[in-house]
C-alpha cells in the first residue's frame, strides 16, 4: 500500500493544531541511518487507509517529497472521541536487517475439526494476533492457522502452527502460549449436578443421623 506524505518544516503544538485544522495528520519517520524526520500526511486518505488491516502489518510504499521510502506503521494516536487520526508513526525498513512485528491469526478449518464435527466443541481463540520477526522481504500479512485437526482436550499454541518459511514468533526460551481451546458444552454441568445430587456427607466428630423408626404393625380389629 501507498502513503503520500510531505517534509514538514514547522514543529511544536501551535504547528501540529494548524495542520489538523487543513486536515493534515502530523507524523515523524525514524529508523535506518538517517534523522528522524517530521512529516504531514492528508487526513481522509490516511483514515480510510487505517481501516483495511494489512495497512497495520505490511511494508509500506511511502512517497516522501517524491522519494520512495519503505516503512512500517508503529504507533498511532486517536482524538479521544472524534473520528480523527492526531499524530503517525513510521519505522524506516532495512532489506537486510530482521523486522519484529505483530501481524494478525487467520483461522480456518475450524468447522471440519474432531473437536467440533466428533465432539460438538465451540472453539475459542485465545490470540488473535501474534509477534514476530523475519526480514522485510518475508514479512506475511497474517498467519494462517489450520484448526482441521484440533481435537476436543487439546489446546493449539503457539509452537503448533506452521509459520512461513523465514517467519519465526518471538517467544522466550519454553513460553508457548495457547492460541485456541475447545470447550464443550455440558461437560461441566453434569459433574455440578452429579455432585448436587450426592448426600453431604457429615461433619467430622458429628452424631451420626439416627435411623428412622420402623412402622408400627396395623391394630387387629
Amino acid at each position: 500500500m501507498k502513503v503520500v506524505a510531505t517534509t514538514r518544516k514547522e514543529q511544536g503544538s501551535s504547528a501540529s493544531r494548524r495542520l489538523r485544522r487543513s486536515h493534515q495528520v502530523p507524523g515523524i519517520i525514524y529508523g535506518g541511518s538517517n534523522e528522524p524526520t517530521p512529516i504531514a500526511i492528508e487526513h481522509n486518505p490516511l483514515y480510510h487507509a487505517l481501516r483495511v488491516e494489512t495497512f497495520h502489518s505490511s511494508i509500506l510504499d511511502m512517497e516522501l517529497d517524491g522519494q520512495p521510502e519503505q516503512v512500517l506503521l508503529r504507533d498511532i494516536q486517536w482524538h479521544p472521541y472524534r473520528q480523527q487520526v492526531m499524530h503517525i508513526d513510521f519505522q524506516r525498513v532495512s532489506a537486510d536487517r530482521p523486522i519484529h512485528m505483530r501481524v494478525p491469526l487467520h483461522f480456518r478449518n475450524q468447522e471440519a475439526s474432531p473437536a467440533v464435527k466428533q465432539s460438538g466443541g465451540i472453539v475459542g481463540h485465545v490470540l488473535t494476533e501474534i509477534d514476530i520477526t523475519c526480514l522485510p522481504k518475508d514479512l506475511p500479512g497474517f498467519i494462517d492457522v489450520d484448526l482441521s485437526n484440533l481435537e476436543s482436550g487439546k489446546p493449539l499454541h503457539v509452537r503448533d502452527i506452521q509459520f512461513p518459511a523465514g517467519v519465526s514468533p518471538v517467544l522466550r526460551a519454553k513460553e508457548n502460549p495457547v492460541v485456541a481451546t475447545v470447550t464443550i458444552p455440558g461437560a461441566e454441568e453434569a459433574p455440578a449436578a452429579a455432585t448436587a445430587a450426592a448426600p453431604a456427607a457429615p461433619a467430622k466428630g458429628a452424631p451420626a443421623a439416627k435411623a428412622a423408626p420402623a412402622a408400627k404393625p396395623a391394630a387387629k380389629k
